[in-house]
This record gives C-alpha cells, structure tokens and sequence, in this order.
C-alpha cells in the first residue's frame, strides 16, 4: 500500500509512523519520490471563501449501458460552488449525455469542453458566470487499445481534455482498461501506452507543461489474494480498508509499475464493483466476483513550486443503482504558490 499523509493548503503534513520510520512528507516530495500511490486523507473543511483559486469536483462512473435523469442529478449533486466540474463516463449509452448532463446544470454550469470515444466520455463544466473568460486554452485527444469493446459499448482507452483556466495548467484523463482480475499486466501497459500517446502528435516543444494533471475512471484493477466470502465480510463489518493492502493498483505503484508520484484518497468507502443491478447487494451470478475498488480518481501536482493541492472529499455515491458500478467523486482545490521575490 502507499504511503498515508495529509495535503493541506500549506502542504505540509503531519508525522505519521510507517514501517520504514517516521517522515514528514509534503506535496515538494513528489516530484523526487517514487514509491507507489501516496494515500492522501481527505480535509473536509472547504468553505469556497476563497483561500484556493480553483475548487474542482470529479466524478467517474461506469454507466454499464443505462441512465437515467434522476441518475444525472445524483450523480453531479446540488453542491455547485465548484469552479469546474469534471465527469468521466465509461459504458455510456447511445442517449445524449451532454445534453441531460447541461440540463442538469442548467441553472449552474456550462459545457467547456468534451471528448469522446464512442461509450468512453469525458466532460468539463465551468460556472455560468464568467467561466469562458477563465480559459486561455482547451484541447482534447483520445487513445484507444485493442479489441472490439466498442461494438458492445464497452470501448477501451482514454481520452483527455488539456485545460488551462485561470492560469493553472491541467490535464484530465478518462479512462477504462482492460476488465478481469488476471489481466494486470495489459493494464500496467494500457496506462504506459496512454500517457505517452495523448498529446503527443504535433507537440510544440516550446509549450509550458501541464501542472496538475487528474486520472479518473474505470481502471479495473481487482481485490486479490482473498476468496469472494471472507472479503464480503470484512465489507459487511466495515472492515474493507483490510482489503486495500491486497488491490492490485496500489501493489503495482508500489512496484513502480504505474502512476509514479501520483495521490488518491483514502479507500475509505466500500469496493465499487460489482454490484447486482438495481441495489446496493454484491454480484450473486455464478461468478460471485471478488468486491474491488475499480473504479478510481487520482491526481498528481507535477509543478510542486508553484501550485499546492487539498483533497476535500473521496467517496462514492451509492444512491445510484442503475449499475454494477458505484460512481465515485472526489472534490480538489488548487492554489498557486506566491513566489518570493528574488533577493538582490
């Protein structure tokens, strides 16, 4: 598992005792450390006052083929003081789901940007009031990897919107891999494959780099090591942060496979996958699947000098029953860092 800290506006954090001693990590270690996802404990105190220059809520969700409005309206919340709101969608359906999700911020919101790949769906939203005056630059670009998931609407791959709004460069990855618990080592390659191909045709080499960049989707990656009933129980007793020392993803950072330097939230709600559909009770089909954390948010500050992040909330919205998954949201604050002036 990574290491466990706490982001704050200060970016400093306090001790904590891990096995290799105590270490008082801030977000300046990131760029130099490299070892495995940092576990980050979420602030809940954000009042929108004002003491961060951009507050972000991002939700991701695998639709398994089905919506609702009423799903819509859960799924971006009535909490709408967000500077911008980032959804990722993932087995989306054939409806318009730009439209139902601007009707739904309808009183709020307005679409920035979007990208999509057929069932793989990604969609920025800035508040009504001045939001278009904040943006100096919005691209988008999409990778896909191999089979023929989008026949079934299950496309495979990710696409991206490169943003910079109020000065702070970002890059916001949707994505979805390959599915089974077996299959690690195809999603380790799918992330490698993804984060070198997006934005990389035609790449001005005089282009400052992106500063924050936010990885949100269905990654796949399963609970293993532990039988489908002992894990059921650990989740019935609230015990399921037991099970986070056997998820792949966090093994896999932890053996500098994939996201180096990046953060997420602590795992503090139940797995997302995989869900009997139309209630909140694991699968009961004959494969009576392993409870996994699949479905994830994680972000990365890749200017430390100059921009600062809080991690409010990470959790999921288990509402919403319409699928096998439960959609997750995470609510992230950036603040840039004032420069001291240099010194005669």
């Amino acid at each position: 598992m990574g290491n466990f800290f706490t982001v704050v506006h200060s970016c400093k954090g306090p001790r904590f005792k891990l096995k290799r001693g105590p270490v008082d990590y801030s977000m300046n270690d990131l760029a130099t450390n490299h070892d495995g996802i940092r576990t980050v404990r979420a602030d809940n105190r954000c009042d929108f006052s004002g003491s961060s220059d951009l507050c972000i809520c991002v939700v991701t969700w695998n639709m398994n083929g089905q919506v609702s409005y009423k799903d819509i309206e859960q799924l971006v919340g009535s909490d709408r003081e967000f500077d911008l709101l980032v959804v990722g969608l993932q087995e989306a359906p054939r409806n318009n789901i730009s439209q139902l999700l601007q009707a739904a911020l309808v009183e709020t919101h307005i679409l920035l940007g979007k990208a999509i790949m057929q069932s793989l769906q990604l969609y920025v939203f800035g508040q009504k009031m001045n939001s278009e005056l904040f943006i100096n630059e919005l691209k988008v670009d999409k990778h896909a990897v191999g089979g023929f998931g989008g026949l079934i609407r299950r496309k495979k791959g990710a696409v991206a919107v490169n943003i910079i709004y109020k000065g702070i460069r970002m890059l916001f990855i949707c994505c979805h891999l390959s599915a089974h618990a077996g299959n690690v080592e195809d999603r380790n390659s799918q992330y490698r494959n993804i984060s070198r191909s997006l934005f990389s045709k035609n790449q001005n080499p005089y282009a400052r780099p992106v500063q924050v960049t936010v990885w949100l989707g269905d990654l796949n990656y399963r609970v293993q090591g532990i039988d489908t009933h002992p894990a059921r129980n650990l989740v019935q007793k609230n015990l399921h942060r037991l099970l986070t020392g056997k998820d792949q993803l966090l093994q896999e950072a932890e053996r500098g496979q994939i996201f180096s330097g990046y953060c997420e939230g602590a795992l503090a709600f139940k797995p997302t996958y995989k869900y009997n559909i139309g209630s909140s009770n694991y699968d009961t089909s004959y494969k009576v699947r392993v409870p996994s954390w699949t479905d994830r948010i994680l972000f990365k500050i890749e200017d430390s000098g100059k921009i600062s992040a809080t991690l409010h909330s990470y959790q999921s919205i288990d509402a919403i029953h319409s699928s096998d998954h439960k959609p997750v949201k995470a609510h992230l604050c950036l603040q840039a860092i004032k420069q001291s002036p240099l010194m005669p």
